[in-house]
């Protein structure tokens, strides 16, 4: 099987990663190209969007791609016959049938006949979360994919079984980092002022509300970014806007050329989870590094870890949200969404500037 790019994936391979199917597991390997990481086609991982998927008949077709192996299905290692991730697996199929509600932790156990405890324990051990954090979050992709869909919020709240309306507002914020009506719209009837430059380390795209600076990017090339904004605010007016913008992006350039960063006002939509680990990015030093451990310690979730990289994976405002200060706690400087060249680039612009500073 050759590598097929997105929009050449038949209909029975793309079938097997939405629905994880374990016959497929070893033959082929999907890498995300908005990620760079390449999974099995049974990882626990979020679905991805189908435009953004190739398909590879080995792990070493996907790594000469550029793709890098996924921390939590390890499709780089062959697979020994495991019961208890086959029956994981099993719950993550009965959760996602279930579109009533999430099932209970008893219901679960039964269904796929192992005890709660243990059921909780390799769950998480597995997937990373617990079998009702994994239900929350599939309830809360579908709710999303209803209401980008244009579906009213009352039918799509019970359609993703929320039993009523003030349950689906009480967790609003912590899922979808905004009311659901203002999820819905996207960016509709709002205005976004962007510009482009380029800087040090490539181009530089600013954009901002009313409010503040909503979207800073870094990228190979003007179309990249403004593609990127455009499905980030697919609904939003966006207007080009370098002059209004100049002073904010001549801050970010000036910080790219070792000049210190002022504080610059931002308006962006986050999970309060999210929040509370971009605020504590902030508050790391400059020339100095965390791990995504001690960040998780810091907000006192220390056993979420891989949360906290994916918080710092969706940061949508590079440079003033320095999610480049975080590193593995094995070593190296780990990923980074704008590129790991550019994420070694800051770490020693800010190591030189606080050098130079405390001289």
């Amino acid at each position: 099987m050759s590598s097929l790019v997105s929009n050449s994936i038949s209909e029975e391979i793309w079938q097997a990663i939405l629905n994880r199917d374990s016959k497929f597991d070893g033959k082929i390997f999907y890498g995300v190209h908005s990620t760079g990481i390449y999974c099995r086609p049974t990882c626990p991982s979020r679905k991805p969007n189908r435009r953004q998927v190739s398909v590879f008949p080995s792990p070493s077709e996907a790594e000469a791609q550029g793709f890098r192996p996924c921390k939590r299905c390890h499709p780089q290692n062959i697979i020994a016959p495991n019961p208890a991730r086959d029956k994981v697996l099993a719950a993550c199929r009965y959760i996602e049938t279930k579109s009533e509600g999430i099932p209970t932790l008893a219901e679960l156990s039964a269904q796929v006949e192992m005890s709660p405890c243990h059921l909780q324990r390799v769950f998480k051990k597995i997937v990373g979360v617990t079998p009702l954090q994994y239900g929350t979050a599939r309830r809360t992709e579908l709710l999303k994919q209803h209401l980008h869909q244009g579906e009213d919020i009352a039918s799509a709240l019970y359609e993703v079984g929320y039993g009523s309306s003030s349950r689906l507002y009480e967790k609003a914020p912590e899922q979808l980092g905004m009311t659901p009506a203002a999820y819905k719209r996207r960016g509709r009837g709002e205005e976004i002022r962007y510009t482009t430059v380029n800087s040090p380390l490539g181009y530089l795209l600013v954009a901002a509300t009313a409010r503040g600076l909503c979207n800073v990017q870094l990228g190979e090339t003007v179309a990249e970014l403004e593609d990127r904004l455009l499905q980030e605010f697919c609904h939003a007016s966006l207007r080009r806007a370098d002059d209004e913008l100049q002073e904010w992006c001549s801050a970010l350039v000036d910080y790219l050329s070792g000049m210190p960063l002022p504080q610059l006002p931002c308006d962006v939509k986050a999970t309060a989870f999210q929040l509370r680990v971009w605020q504590a990015l902030r508050e790391i030093p400059i020339g100095t590094t965390r791990s995504y451990s001690n960040i998780a310690c810091l907000i006192g979730q220390p056993t979420a870890v891989r949360a906290v990289a994916r918080a710092c994976a969706t940061n949508p405002i590079a440079l003033i949200v320095p999610c480049h200060r975080v590193v593995p706690s094995s070593g190296g400087v780990g990923g980074y969404r704008w590129g790991v060249a550019r994420k070694q680039a800051l770490l020693e612009l800010e190591k030189q500037y606080a050098n130079a500073r405390d001289e």
